[in-house]
């Protein structure tokens, strides 16, 4: 379903539309851009490919005030089926490069995170195997502070670019200045990480490769492929909650086009050619449960996108 350009944003579009001029490309679908591959269109859609494109796009964001998604790999987001009425912003290649000196690794925010591990395994690095099983960009990675094996990214993250589309200007800021706890950053919406800077350790190739195939092959045993984004929700403090999921009875769990999986209750399948807004209602529903069921409260850690507040 298209993004349908009336109500209070449609002027805004539209200005910014001819302010971003062949930089921005009108109704790209959205759902394509994700691992859910489910959902609407973007009323706008911007893939920059340096600095000075983000710029470009934040005197646009500027003059205009219209609502912005920063999209990495959308191994994290599910965008409503009536998709979303604002801007998306994906880096391009530019924003790939991924430059080992000694042990500081130095990738761009459209770098992925299963090359980042396989790229510094193969230099002797050690640090960062876990990695191979994001499948997620570095940018919204440090973002959600990504992590999974015991390790996550604020372990090695030394600092990171960003650009903020409220103001244009590239800054350099410290990890610790970035208040990193579990899936947790203050980089907020309208910000773009453009380059991320680890410190890894001196390794043994070998053994890091044997480590990545350990974590392939863990993934490929107990999560499951097809459509979907990874984990739903958070680990509560103390506890798993795809294993609370899993006591509340809701594993195989449908509505519509969605279910909880049978070999990982915290993952959400969309069947093919399903609704973005019934994985929204399974998500609803099984927080509603477990809720009910187990006096737990869960937090989803999926990126919702176009859909209403509160619904």
């Amino acid at each position: 379903m298209s993004v349908v350009s009336r109500g209070p944003g449609a002027a805004a579009i539209e200005q910014a539309a001819v302010l971003l001029g062949p930089l921005a490309e009108r109704g790209r679908p959205m759902g394509e851009l994700t691992t859910y591959r489910v959902g609407g269109r973007a009323a706008l859609f911007s893939q920059p490919d340096s600095v000075a494109d983000l710029e470009r796009l934040a005197v646009a964001v500027g003059a205009t005030a219209i609502p912005v998604v920063v999209l990495g790999k959308g191994s994290n987001l599910l965008v409503a089926d009536s998709g979303f009425a604002g801007l998306c912003v994906r880096l391009a290649d530019g924003f790939a490069r991924v430059e080992i000196d000694a042990d500081l690794v130095r990738a761009g925010g459209a770098a992925a995170y299963p090359v980042l591990a396989r790229r510094t395994a193969a230099a002797g690095l050690s640090g960062l195997e876990w990695a191979v099983g994001i499948p997620g960009s570095v940018g919204g990675a440090v973002r959600m502070n990504a992590g999974g094996h015991g390790a996550q990214t604020s372990d090695f993250l030394v600092d990171c670019r960003i650009v903020s589309l409220h103001g244009g200007a590239e800054h350099l800021v410290a990890a610790s200045a970035l208040d990193l706890s579990y899936r947790h950053s203050s980089i907020g919406p309208y910000d773009v990480v453009t380059e991320a800077s680890y410190r890894l350790e001196y390794g043994d190739a070998a053994l890091s490769t044997a480590r990545i195939d350990e974590v392939v092959r863990w993934r490929r045993e107990h999560q499951p492929g097809g459509q979907n984004a990874g984990s739903v929700f958070a680990n509560p403090p103390g506890d798993a909650a795809g294993r609370l999921i899993e006591e509340a009875g809701l594993k195989g769990f449908r509505i519509g086009s969605a279910v909880v999986s049978d070999r990982h209750a915290n993952f959400i399948q969309a069947d093919p050619g399903g609704s973005a807004d019934d994985v929204k209602r399974l998500i609803d529903e099984v927080r509603a449960l477990v809720a009910e069921r187990l006096g737990v409260e869960l937090r989803t850690e999926l990126r919702l996108v176009g859909f209403e507040e509160g619904s």
